[in-house]
């Protein structure tokens, strides 16, 4: 095979804003058809995952939002042997049109309450067609954009493919604020929420019809023209010489780090301030969406910069301050989303006492008295420690104990009133459970720590289609870089919302989850440093000759 490109034809000026018009506006779409999903978690746990234990309903939401992500390198492994065979244009006219369709879907299946198991096991299959578009598209996008791109501004162009996925984000919220202000809150709440899906099928047609107009990329018309196709890309990703090496840095090193930073800083502060913290759900959307919107631009900037300086010291810098400031920037989201909460737990802090005292995250029914107290105490929202005492049940709020074991809680079986009783103890003692509408100060202070972990989303994230593009030889390319970008993204991204809930479930800390995050990019902190090439951007075929 050979290791050369072959001799490109350069795309016109206008070639190119097409390109990165079409591409990117597709991009969003695809992706706002992905997050439509986890914007509108609440609502959809509550028609196709009913469940007693609310903390098993949301878990069992965001289990649906991960099995999507799980089956994305499946896509990725179908769809990157067909760009690579077929080309890159027609794959991912393929993997928007399949995406539009099946998110589509989920605004068309009954409710659990209608058609019973049925109802979850269709929004699965449909998650699963969902991923495996996506597996599909972000390579495509990414690659396509590099290969019309001059060597000198790929990272610029690029980083609009990466402001598009954070767009998809900005166009699910303003959808669905838009669906709110427009259906009364009753009405969203029992079939409103459907309007944004199926409004994916317009998106569609947008996005195929935008994107019938771009011509095949240069780069994949030259390889064919000169019969330097890859025979089997799949394959050929794993035996080509160095690629193990570098398949494993862009999993671990790259998007290990981009992606558990992503969703921290956009889907985990959501999640956040609309459960722990009790926010007001259009208060958080309307946080989220400025924060979306200005946070865009910091991904043009960061792909504009590593034209200059490489695109290794963005990811470096960016996972080396997420590594400072991701705990801290959560701590002063909770202080200024709700001060009261913070205030409470500091001046009567909550231990339970008894023995057996275990929550199981996923058990419909706990097994005992104490692991239904920790249920009750996990879906407030309350922070808690626990004491080894055999023989009682107690809660103790600060200075008052209670004795749950002297008939304070009538039926244990009976979970409304048992929480009932647990939330009137806690409100005794300063707790305020109420829906949290924050001065408009702290809004800004909100939007504030959102933009700065904004800043490092992008820092590791707005190079990265320029430096996946320029790390894997063309005739492989799309399989090369599109199976290690969504393994990460689909595994330790993708599981992350969940991962996090259960982390938070299972230890009574709202701000436990991020340790997750920290962990992920700490080791990909490492891998990157060793692993990613230093010095300017350079493409495959000249970072092949310097290491020869």
């Amino acid at each position: 095979m050979a290791e050369g490109t072959p001799t490109i034809r350069e795309p016109s000026d206008k070639e190119v804003r097409l390109v990165i018009a079409a591409s990117s506006a597709g991009t969003v779409f695809e992706w706002y058809d992905f997050f439509i999903y986890g914007t509108l978690a609440a609502l959809i746990g509550a028609a196709f995952f009913p469940s007693d234990n609310e903390t098993l309903e949301v878990l069992l939401v965001w289990a649906g939002f991960a099995v999507g992500f799980g089956f994305r390198p499946l896509g990725a492994i179908l769809f990157g042997f067909l760009g690579d065979k077929l080309g890159r244009k027609y794959t991912f006219l393929v993997t928007v049109t399949l995406m539009g369709i099946a998110t589509a879907g989920v605004g068309l299946i009954p409710s659990a309450e209608s058609i019973g198991l049925a109802a979850p096991l269709i929004v699965l299959l449909l998650r699963i067609l969902q991923g495996l578009a996506l597996g599909g598209e972000y390579g495509g996008a990414a690659i396509y954009v590099a290969e019309h791109a001059p060597p000198e501004k790929r990272g610029y162009y690029t980083s609009f493919i990466q402001a598009s996925v954070v767009g998809g984000f900005v166009l699910s919220i303003i959808v669905v604020i838009g669906c709110r202000f427009l259906i009364p809150a009753e009405d969203f709440a029992s079939w409103g929420w459907r309007v944004p899906f199926l409004l994916s099928l317009v998106l569609l047609g947008i996005s195929l019809w935008m994107r019938l107009k771009l011509s095949e990329s240069p780069v994949f018309q030259a390889m064919k023209a000169e019969g330097k196709m890859a025979k089997n890309p799949f394959v050929e990703s794993f035996t080509f010489p160095g690629n193990k090496k570098r398949i494993f840095v862009a999993l671990f090193g790259v998007t290990g780090i981009l992606t558990t930073i992503w969703y921290t800083a956009f889907f985990s502060s959501m999640s956040f301030l609309r459960g722990p913290m009790r926010v007001e759900a259009e208060v958080v959307e309307i946080i989220m969406l400025v924060a979306g919107l200005i946070a865009m631009s910091f991904y043009l900037v960061v792909g504009k910069w590593s034209d200059r300086v490489g695109r290794k010291k963005p990811v470096i810098i960016g996972a080396l301050l997420s590594l400072v400031i991701l705990f801290p920037a959560f701590w002063g989201i909770g202080a200024l989303a709700n001060p009261g909460l913070k205030q409470a737990s500091e001046q009567a802090p909550v231990v339970v006492m008894g023995e057996a005292c275990e929550f199981d995250a996923f058990a419909e029914v706990q097994a005992t008295n104490c692991g239904k107290l920790l249920q009750d105490l996990t879906a407030l929202g309350v922070p808690y420690t626990i004491a080894d005492q055999p023989g009682t049940l107690s809660l103790a709020i600060g200075s008052e104990a209670n004795d749950l074991t002297a008939g304070a809680v009538a039926d244990w079986n009976d979970a409304p009133a048992r929480r009932a009783i647990v939330q009137g103890l806690l409100e005794a003692q300063g707790y305020d459970f109420s829906t949290q509408t924050p001065p408009l100060l702290n809004i800004l202070g909100i939007i504030g720590l959102l933009l700065v972990m904004g800043v490092l989303s992008a820092l590791t994230y707005g190079s990265v289609a320029a430096l996946l593009s320029e790390m894997f030889p063309a005739q492989i390319r799309y399989s090369s870089m599109s199976i290690p970008y969504h393994i990460g993204a689909g595994y330790l991204g993708g599981f992350l919302p969940l991962i996090a809930s259960y982390i938070v479930a299972t230890t009574g800390n709202a701000y436990s989850g991020i340790w997750y995050t920290w962990v992920v990019v700490a080791f990909g902190l490492v891998v990157a440093w060793w692993g990613l090439p230093d010095g300017p951007p350079r493409d495959f075929k000249d970072d092949l000759a310097n290491n020869a």
